[in-house]
């Protein structure tokens, strides 16, 4: 093992570490060190409850102005303050796998019924070799039913199988970037004035989201030093999804809208955009990683030495919620999905090791950087686990003197009324979740809203086995080597009576 090989094996341990010490020893000293325990949970207690009570506090401002974004007229806004919005052409990328053609064409029919021309689109289906004749006869389709719609319509085929990458989507879209680079330079269109928007297949985006985009870049002050976040909203089969599915989309989707009013400590997630130009500058995506939308965020802000950040667009684009063709296979999704999200543990390393290279990042932002990744995944994988799980255990096993002392008395009142106090947080999102709802359709049964309430009352069990168990796993294949690779999530947009 050379030296690079190792510094980087140890830093993919840090993070699991740290998350497997606090579990070890608050397990163990539970039974040697109760009252450390318990002073320590009760310590971890306080420190969730002001999360709790800053993220009410951000996800009312961010409702705020996800609503105000609703209401205003972007398009118009846009064409009364920038003459040169013409100039500015939108490169959309969408990689699809084995997607049945229904899913394509709903993403492809949003995107002709956007408030914005058509011929300014330059849309590239992206498609794998592996998924054989059947891309080819959806991708022949879909060119003769919508190629003639935008300024350009292209198809890309990975070959797959190629030098120094993983099958994953970030190696589909390098190599689809890279072949929509050739026909730009063909067109002879600025880099500065194309601006890409990179949409999983199941993308519905809003009337207005390109216009709003569009604003944001022209308004800008370095248009180019920017990624694009906009509310991403899993809602295209909410009514369809079981409750635990419905519970990690609405809490996706409060969590992102939280992060968008801090931009400083806001990275790319999921669906978003940025300008090709810095595309271009960074290499396109990274073809051997899984994390690939918030790993261009990150390429981005080493390659400008600190001079990137994320603009927050409050103008929502959604996507399919977790599905599968039983319950059990729909939980099974859910957890790799969720598994997936959470293999953005492997930044912390590839962070750490850019960092030390380059001098022209101030210390400040690289400190900030790593903390708000380490500390995220770090209370990722074990909050639930501390709070529901751990928290009593030094009580139950503490020999009678401990019991009857004042402190272990006195902790589970503490506790309770600390749980009680965050479960302010899930009243709001509880109440807030109704808005986001979509038509419900009449082959929704109205019973399903009494479902949408009381599917809150899961939330700890789903926060458990849907977030920390798989940040856990995430995390512990980080640090024992066992790499993990990019799984596709099954789109389902059947509709069942209930």
């Amino acid at each position: 093992m050379n030296r690079a090989h190792l510094i980087q094996r140890i830093l993919e341990v840090i993070p699991g570490l740290l998350v497997w010490a606090t579990f070890i020893l608050a397990f163990g000293l539970s039974f040697v060190k109760p009252v450390w325990v318990m002073y320590f949970i009760i310590i971890f207690d306080l420190y969730w409850l002001f999360r709790v009570i800053y993220f009410v506090i951000f996800l009312i401002v961010a409702w705020r102005e996800y609503r105000r974004s609703l209401r205003r007229d972007w398009y118009a806004d846009l064409i009364a303050s920038h003459r040169q919005w013409r100039d500015c052409y939108h490169l959309v990328l969408l990689p699809m796998y084995r997607e049945p053609y229904e899913i394509v064409a709903a993403t492809l029919n949003a995107l002709l019924a956007c408030r914005y021309p058509n011929d300014r689109f330059i849309v590239v289906l992206a498609g794998e070799r592996r998924a054989g004749d059947y891309f080819l006869s959806i991708a022949e389709r879909v060119r003769n039913e919508y190629g003639a719609s935008f300024h350009r319509f292209l198809v890309t085929v990975h070959p797959g199988d190629m030098p120094g990458e993983i099958p994953a989507k970030g190696a589909n879209i390098n190599y689809a970037g890279h072949q929509a680079q050739k026909l730009i330079d063909e067109l002879g269109i600025d880099y500065d004035h194309v601006i890409v928007s990179t949409f999983d297949i199941d993308t519905i985006v809003h009337p207005q989201y390109f216009a709003c985009l569009t604003l944001a870049y022209l308004s800008s002050a370095k248009p180019t030093r920017s990624s694009y976040q906009p509310v991403v909203l899993y809602n295209n089969t909410i009514w369809q999804a079981s409750a635990p599915m419905r519970l990690a989309a609405f809490s996706t989707t409060f969590w992102l809208m939280t992060e968008l009013v801090r931009p400083d400590r806001l990275f790319t997630f999921s669906s978003h955009s940025m300008s090709f130009r810095a595309l271009v500058d960074v290499g396109f995506w990274q073809k051997d990683i899984v994390s690939e939308d918030s790993r261009i965020f990150f390429q981005g802000f080493i390659r400008y030495d600190g001079d990137y950040r994320v603009t927050p667009l409050y103008i929502p684009v959604s996507m399919d919620t977790v599905a599968g063709k039983t319950l059990w296979e729909g939980l099974k999704n859910l957890y790799k999905q969720q598994r997936r999200w959470a293999w953005g543990v492997e930044h912390f390393p590839y962070l750490v090791q850019h960092f030390f290279e380059n001098n022209k990042i101030s210390l400040r932002k690289k400190i900030k950087l790593l903390w708000i990744q380490i500390e995220g995944m770090y209370t990722w994988a074990t909050a639930p686990i501390i709070i529901f799980v751990l928290g009593r255990l030094p009580l139950l096993v503490a020999d009678p003197k401990v019991q009857q002392s004042v402190l272990a008395r006195n902790t589970p009142i503490l506790l309770e009324t600390l749980l009680n106090l965050s479960m302010i947080g899930i009243l709001v999102i509880g109440s807030l979740s109704f808005f986001l709802l979509p038509p419900r359709g009449e082959q929704i049964s109205r019973k399903r809203y009494i479902s949408m309430l009381f599917q809150w009352i899961l939330l700890p069990l789903s926060l458990i086995f849907f977030s920390s168990l798989p940040a856990i796993d995430a995390q512990t294949r980080l640090m024992t080597g066992r790499y993990l690779g990019f799984t596709v999530t099954e789109k389902m947009r059947s509709v069942r009576k209930t």
